[in-house]
């Protein structure tokens, strides 16, 4: 096993470890942990709400989530001559669930969840065709996906990490406030909010203390979004195997990384909508000094993905265009074509006995594949989803005898108020 830099101890809370990570990018948040180029080691990662969802059979916990309190992320790791200027170049050598652990309290301990915030709370990518608050849980088995609640369906995981990123500087820091900010002033009162501006309470800064703890909580970032530094890009693909070239804007690049998932579908459309759970990350470090300006990758990494991914010879696809429901003609609208492709497939589902919420749920963590396949084409967009027929233990595909009823079983939790 890689030596180990960033260890947890899963009977302790995210504040109480050995070394305390952040959960918000600021450049002042010190690293506590150094390593050189050409190095390799492993890296622990909590579940992203440190532990507040659990394993049981109601979605309370999700529609309570402590959401000031999240990403809870591993790092800053330093890495040593490491310039603002410079690609960091990271390899995921591994990645996956707390080892040695089959079943516990956590998860990452044998199980994970998927699930839907209420509308008030951030929703999700169908917010206004699920406005409520939903939990499902997954059950992991060599190396696969069940759930009690969506029967029926079982799958390989793409093990990830939805986020990892470097520290941003001043001057980008406040670039993200700044428009951030400009476009919470366009709507306010906007219900799920344009964007997160920085939120001092639930702030944790790793070692940073007095004057310089209380100056950064006002100033940090919410790690919700992606940005220039990587951050929380969600990308299912980006799994063992891949490499990833990181910008880099302050000296030692200060890298974190966090909110692990057991598989995902492509833009995890639940929005807590992979498989979350806690686990390990194994990693390769080292520069391409002023790789930025030689790559021209002046914002925004970029990477090469693992080959690791589970094989699916068959899919049964689904379309749509910029089109709302109500008929209102949108202007190449890939947002609003992908939405009305997950609804197809949603309706499509139902057929065979699962409630829309189910089939929501599973293109949330099933790895579907999500594509652009048309956009200039005026005025439609034309988005499609993907879906594996394999990860059903049933005929998924239309035939002259109709749809197969299967038993939905006790159905996906829903929060009580």
């Amino acid at each position: 096993m890689p030596r180990k830099v960033f260890p947890l101890d899963s009977s302790k809370k995210f504040t109480d470890q050995q070394i305390v990570g952040h959960n918000r990018w600021h450049p002042d948040v010190p690293a506590q942990v150094h390593v050189k180029p050409g190095d390799v080691f492993r890296v622990d990662c909590r579940e992203w709400f440190d532990g507040a969802i659990v394993n049981d059979d109601s979605a309370d916990d999700i529609l309570n989530a402590p959401l000031n309190s999240v990403h809870v992320l591993s790092g800053p790791i330093a890495v040593e001559g490491a310039q603002p200027g410079d690609l960091l170049m990271v390899d995921i050598l591994d990645v996956g669930p707390i080892p040695q652990e089959d079943s516990g309290p956590l998860a990452g301990q044998g199980w994970g969840y998927t699930g839907v915030f209420a509308k008030r709370n951030g929703g999700g990518f169908l917010t206004d065709h699920f406005p409520d608050a939903y939990k499902v849980i997954w059950d992991f088995r060599g190396g696969k996906a069940t759930s009690r609640h969506v029967p029926h369906v079982e799958f390989t995981g793409i093990v990830h990490p939805g986020l990892m990123g470097t520290a941003p500087s001043h001057d980008l820091l406040g670039k993200w406030n700044a428009r951030e900010q400009a476009l919470i002033d366009t709507n306010p009162q906007a219900v799920p909010p344009l964007a997160l501006p920085p939120q001092p309470d639930s702030a944790i800064l790793g070692s940073l203390s007095g004057d310089d703890f209380e100056r950064a909580r006002n100033e940090a970032a919410r790690t919700a979004p992606p940005r220039e530094n990587g951050g929380n890009q969600d990308i299912k693909n980006f799994t063992k195997g891949s490499r990833v070239f990181y910008p880099v804007f302050v000296d030692g690049a200060n890298l974190s990384m966090g909110d692990l998932h057991f598989s995902q579908g492509d833009g995890e459309i639940t929005f807590c909508g992979a498989i979350e759970m806690g686990g390990f990350i194994d990693l390769h470090v080292d520069l391409i000094k002023g790789g930025m300006q030689t790559y021209g990758v002046s914002e925004n990494a970029i990477f090469i993905p693992g080959n690791t991914d589970p094989q699916y010879s068959e899919w049964i696809a689904f379309s749509g265009t910029s089109v709302t429901l109500d008929g209102e003609q949108r202007y190449l609208d890939s947002h609003l074509s992908y939405q009305r492709a997950c609804l197809h497939a949603i309706d499509y589902l139902t057929t065979f006995g699962y409630s829309a919420i189910q089939a929501y749920m599973i293109l949330g963590a099933a790895p579907i594949e999500g594509r652009l396949s048309g956009v200039v084409d005026i005025p439609n967009s034309c988005s499609t989803v993907y879906l594996p027929t394999g990860i059903f233990d049933f005929d998924v595909k239309p035939g002259k005898d109709g749809p197969a009823r299967i038993d939905p079983g006790m159905g996906v939790p829903k929060a009580s108020a």
